[in-house]
């Protein structure tokens, strides 16, 4: 996905505020709490299938981009 609106949203009129895949009203930090408790991100698409396949993996290559841009800094 070419703009990260594509991926992420903000709107505090959905999820009060809380970054959440576009189109949906699920947090991406939910997709983090599955990864962090050992669930795969086929788990996480199963239980939420408004998050397309794509959506999830563009959060992850960015939220990674982003680290290593911090880390370089």
């Amino acid at each position: 996905m070419d703009n990260i609106s594509q991926v992420v949203s903000v709107n505090t009129r959905i999820m009060h505020g809380s970054p959440c895949f576009a189109g949906t009203r699920v947090p991406v930090q939910t997709l983090i709490d599955h990864l962090e408790t050992g669930h795969t991100v086929d788990d996480f698409l199963e239980g939420f299938p408004t998050v397309t396949r794509q959506q999830a993996f563009a959060f992850l290559e960015l939220a990674a981009e982003h680290l290593a841009e911090g880390v370089s800094s």
